[in-house]
């Protein structure tokens, strides 16, 4: 018997995130501080019990040492009671150049 395996849509390689790495997100008028499970080029996983639906728009604020760094993300899936991937729709381009230092700091493991 063969073993079927779906193909991820990702685009995008993720990277599971240190405990470090926070976000405080707002969608609509749901809003929360949560924990970034993964993130990539592409969009984050936040853990959260709050989730907003399929294709919201999540306005972004991460926490980190690298800065300010502000996006906008849709929501794509949802995991009830864990979080909600989101996928990255615009990072102001003033924060382009700290989220890229975001994610060499945490692939090197600083």
């Amino acid at each position: 018997m063969k073993k079927v395996v779906a193909k991820s849509r990702r685009h995008h390689k993720r990277i599971e995130t240190p405990e470090g790495v926070w976000v405080l997100w707002k969608c609509g008028r749901t809003e929360d501080t949560s924990r970034v499970k993964d993130l990539g080029v592409g969009g984050v996983f936040i853990e959260t019990k709050k989730v907003c639906p399929v294709d919201a728009t999540v306005e972004l604020h991460f926490l980190v040492q690298d800065g300010e760094i502000r996006a906008s993300a849709s929501v794509r899936f949802i995991t009830q009671g864990v979080g909600m991937g989101v996928q990255f729709k615009a990072i102001r381009s003033e924060d382009q150049q700290r989220f890229a230092a975001m994610i060499r700091r945490i692939i090197v493991g600083e």
